[in-house]
């Protein structure tokens, strides 16, 4: 599946503008709405598929292999839901005037990281800091 974000051209900051102004917000907007159809679509996709297949192969072997790709393709579409909880998430931030800056420490979490990560909560020294702690707690 290739990330339909991926696709949006850079946005260009034109002089002395804002952060987090009507057009970039419009900008992100459109990168999430368009990410989550894009998740939607494929999770619909993935049930479908999964309709259509035989349930009662002859072959046990073929029955496995079934059932563990019925399990694969659950996964896939769990953590599909979880990313778009956090998309919906992010647009509400949006709605709330809240996106594009930490939730740990306030500042601007900047345009590049969101582009590359649209549903970033944390600037890039935050997150890195809850990196840390997560690798000090599990050694």
């Amino acid at each position: 599946m290739a990330d339909t974000y991926a696709e949006f051209v850079p946005y260009r900051v034109g002089d002395e503008e804002d952060y987090m102004n009507d057009k970039q917000k419009a900008h992100f907007r459109a990168i999430l709405l368009a990410w989550k159809q894009e998740l939607m679509e494929e999770g619909r996709r993935a049930v479908t598929n999964m309709q259509d297949e035989p349930l009662n192969l002859p072959d046990p072997n073929d029955r496995a292999s079934q059932e563990e790709e019925f399990t694969i393709n659950l996964r896939a579409r769990d953590r599909e839901r979880k990313l778009i909880r956090k998309i919906d998430k992010a647009l509400e931030r949006l709605n709330l005037d809240e996106y594009g800056y930490c939730e740990a420490c306030g500042v601007e979490i900047g345009l590049r990281r969101l582009e590359a990560r649209p549903t970033a909560e944390l600037c890039i020294d935050c997150k890195h800091l809850e990196e840390e702690k997560e690798k000090s707690q599990v050694a």
